[in-house]
């Protein structure tokens, strides 16, 4: 049975996207087009189809052309609000999250803006069991060097980075993560702390989750294996999820694809002109 606490989504879509240039020459990774709709409309839509009614977008590069796609294509169902990180060219991801700490209160979801997936993977996570921390993940046959990777025994993660021993990988991130109100608050405390220190603006807010599991933090894993996704960080990345969203639309019937927009010719700003 699906969850009936009502989650706040934070979508960490500061990021222009360099290492897919120059396909984000001019929008950000979050905005590259996949059959019509963008991938943060997907995220929005699939979001809000899996039940979740508010979502906060942390933006950066572009930041007009991401609140301008909220405007137009943000599903009727959810409050949708931006914030902007000013330091993107210079952090990573955990200063995203720590410039977003102040919605980091209560049930949350984080969610990487480079992650397409299907409805029923944000239905699994918010269906889990309770825990403070909760992280989904994929499990496969080989992992390599790019993947976050995870170290979990039965439903407790014991560790995740990228550069886990291989004979401890027991599967990888996918960049999904639930939070009860407890875990937030533990996050946001070691967000604050690693803030302080010299690097800690150029780590991955992972790296914080990581901590916390190795200090004795419940946190679990929730697994969606057979389930689609996928990740946004390559030009080869760009014709699969392209592919997989064309998937979702044809089997759609006609007429939920004219009332979401699914199918239907992205926004002019967004359409791609031989640059997505």
């Amino acid at each position: 049975m699906a969850s009936r606490t009502a989650y706040k989504a934070i979508i960490l879509s500061a990021g222009q996207g360099s290492r897919l240039l120059p396909h984000t020459e001019h929008v950000p990774k979050c905005l590259l087009a996949l059959n019509g709709c963008s991938l943060l409309e997907w995220q929005l839509q699939n979001l809000a189809e899996a039940g979740v009614q508010e979502a906060v977008v942390v933006t950066g590069f572009r930041d007009d052309l991401v609140r301008q796609e909220i405007e137009s294509r943000a599903p009727r169902s959810m409050q949708v609000s931006t914030l902007f990180n000013p330091f993107y060219k210079l952090a990573d991801n955990l200063a995203s999250c720590w410039m977003a700490r102040a919605e980091l209160a209560g049930a949350c979801l984080i969610l990487n803006g480079d992650t397409l997936f299907e409805p029923e993977i944000a239905r699994r996570l918010l269906a889990a069991p309770d825990a403070p921390i909760t992280v989904t993940i994929d499990r496969k046959s080989a992992y390599d060097a790019d993947d976050m990777k995870v170290h979990d025994h039965g439903s407790r993660m014991m560790a995740i980075g990228k550069a886990l021993p291989a004979g401890e990988v027991t599967g990888e991130s996918i960049g999904f993560l639930r939070f009860n109100a407890a875990g937030a608050a533990r996050f946001v405390a070691e967000l604050e702390h690693i803030m302080r220190t010299p690097e800690g603006a150029k780590l991955w807010y992972l790296s914080a989750i990581d901590r916390l599991a190795k200090a004795g933090v419940d946190v679990r894993v929730a697994s969606i294996e057979t389930l689609q996704w996928a990740e946004l960080d390559f030009s080869a990345d760009l014709a699969r999820c392209r592919a997989i969203a064309a998937a979702w639309i044809a089997r759609r019937p006609l007429a939920d694809r004219s009332e979401s927009g699914f199918g239907l010719d992205a926004p002019l700003s967004l359409r791609e002109s031989g640059r997505g």
